[in-house]
């Protein structure tokens, strides 16, 4: 390593406030997998970290947590100037985080000057230390399922920067390229995948194309390798029905019950998504070449036959969903053969009876979560009507955690005080930790107890639908089916056989090379051999979930906000 730095000293209130981010973020999000976190570079590494931005300062609290402390002490952050200065709890935290502020000209009114040269200055000073700084390329923050392109603001930093430092021809700054991807980013108890990618290492001596005077194609190229790899990692579409369409895909490939990390089941909802993504694009655009998958390229040509076909599937899975959706009901229900209505009855009362007595078990400590509960549904219904979705529904996760978090400090601080001045500080401290123990085991038996109660409801509908209809839906279930497996085994040359081959690979079913150093491996977000998985049914510490599209809700998340 050429670099001398060592990075600027880990101040005592970063120490709290990633403790304080980690804690509320296990409690909003309900599995968090962080992959290939060894490859970050270590302190004294000048480094840019950056990442897709969908969930606005939710995406910043991710990486702070997901960076490992062992590797950076510190990750310094960017954020819009107009979040400075505010006697609130979110402009301390910015602040006291030692995050940097920038000017988004959208912020200011026409004519008014925007100047960024002394952030841009403080960030050179603050890499040139040695420290990780995070950006986030895209600019700005917004609820939409395609990412943004890319701004060069990144790379023409990386150029200034060896600029400044061409006297030194091995002075090193790394690129460390993340993808964060939420299955549901603004809905409680869902699930979250952080990727980091292979960090990307600039000399002068080896990338002189970027020392100034430069010409601005290095930059430009930089910026689009920047983009091809933070996409190849997230799912990143054009709309909201190519999502649903290849996850509906990605469930009936590999059914409900495969036992698939997080990882892996992203990439293969991402395998069919590309498919049917250069599929319409191509049938708007017959002349256009249509891109082919980067983690499985088909061996076959894309013919116009295969775009047809890739077409018309989806377009099929999107009636079907909607069909699925209109009577109520999963396509694992329709999977297996329809069993008698005593049985489905029997069924329905054992998980209805099962989710009786979780809920009852939460029941007293949903006195302490109530007002968690109802602050966060007030603040967030409000701030939905103060613009359309894609401009608000980036930030509801935000306002969840902020809310979530005071409202719970209060009801910890009440029951923590009144305690200790009835029955002293052992007393206090006895019911501060107590309060945050039931709270957590409220948490999981409410999971469970939602979970049960969900498929109880799903197996009301399907004892009361027409089993006419349900035949014929079946019927189309099967030609789904068989046309799924067989873009997928052929012309996107996935596993044949995704219920053993998820199981036996290691660790915990990851499909790519690249999987040493996961998290996964020491079982989050995915299950490992037989006694592992039935074991995860009696874990305090998470659900073990056999869809990752559940969350907390009586009913299936399948889709998604208009825009």
């Amino acid at each position: 390593m050429a670099n001398n730095p060592k990075g600027t000293k880990t101040p005592w209130s970063y120490f709290f406030i990633r403790l304080l981010f980690r804690s509320v973020l296990r409690t909003f999000y309900g599995t968090i997998v962080i992959e290939n976190a060894h490859l970050m570079p270590k302190n004294g590494t000048p480094c840019i970290v950056s990442a897709n931005h969908g969930n606005s300062l939710t995406d910043a609290l991710v990486l702070v947590t997901s960076v490992p402390s062992k590797r950076r002490g510190m990750l310094r952050l960017t954020a819009k100037s107009t979040q400075f200065g505010h006697p609130t709890f979110t402009s301390w935290l910015i602040e006291s985080a030692g995050t940097i502020p920038i000017k988004r000209r959208k912020d200011f009114q026409d004519g008014e000057a925007v100047d960024n040269n002394d952030a841009m200055l403080k960030l050179m000073e603050a890499l040139e230390v040695g420290d990780a700084v995070c950006l986030f390329p895209e600019g700005a923050s917004r609820y939409h399922p395609m990412m943004q392109p890319l701004k060069t603001g990144v790379a023409r930093i990386i150029s200034d920067v060896l600029t400044r430092n061409k006297g030194k021809p091995d002075f090193e700054i790394a690129l460390q390229l993340c993808s964060v991807t939420y299955m549901h980013p603004e809905h409680f108890r869902s699930d979250l995948l952080v990727t980091f990618h292979e960090p990307m290492v600039f000399t002068p001596k080896s990338h002189p194309n970027l020392v100034a005077p430069a010409d601005f194609k290095p930059v430009q190229d930089l910026t689009a390798r920047m983009q091809e790899i933070i996409s190849s990692g997230t799912i990143d579409a054009p709309s909201w029905d190519i999502v649903r369409s290849a996850k509906l895909a990605a469930n009936i490939y590999a059914p409900l019950g495969t036992e698939m990390s997080l990882g892996d089941y992203i990439r293969v909802v991402r395998t069919f998504l590309l498919a049917f993504k250069d599929a319409l694009a191509a049938e708007q655009n017959p002349p256009l070449k249509v891109q082919e998958d980067e983690l499985w390229q088909s061996s076959s040509s894309s013919s116009p036959e295969s775009v047809m076909q890739r077409a018309e599937l989806f377009r099929e899975l999107k009636h079907y969903q909607n069909q699925l959706v209109s009577l109520g009901l999963k396509d694992d229900r329709l999977r297996k053969p329809l069993p008698p209505p005593l049985h489905i009855l029997a069924r329905l009362l054992l998980r209805l009876l099962w989710a009786l007595v979780l809920l009852t078990l939460a029941l007293p400590g949903l006195l302490l979560w109530s007002p968690t509960f109802l602050t966060t549904f007030i603040a967030v219904r409000r701030f939905k009507q103060t613009g359309p979705a894609w401009d608000t529904y980036d930030e509801l996760a935000q306002y969840k955690l902020i809310y979530g978090l005071f409202s719970g400090l209060t009801v910890w601080g009440v029951v923590s005080s009144y305690a200790t001045w009835n029955w002293g500080v052992r007393g206090g401290v006895g019911a501060g930790v107590g309060v945050l123990v039931v709270m957590w085991l409220t948490l999981r038996w409410l999971e469970d107890g939602i979970a049960a109660f969900r498929a109880s409801v799903a197996l009301y509908r399907l004892l009361r639908a027409d089993r006419a209809q349900v035949d014929e839906l079946k019927k189309r279930r099967s030609g789904i089916h068989g046309r799924v497996m067989e873009l997928a085994t052929r012309d996107l040359e996935l596993p044949a056989n995704p219920e053993s081959y998820f199981l036996d690979t290691e660790p915990c079913g990851t499909m790519t090379d690249s999987a040493k150093g996961r998290d996964a491996a020491r079982g989050e977000g995915g299950m490992k051999g037989r006694w592992r998985s039935g074991a995860q049914y009696f874990s305090v510490r998470r659900r073990r979930k056999k869809d990752w599209n559940e969350v907390l809700r009586l009913y299936d998340k399948v889709d998604y906000p208009d825009q």
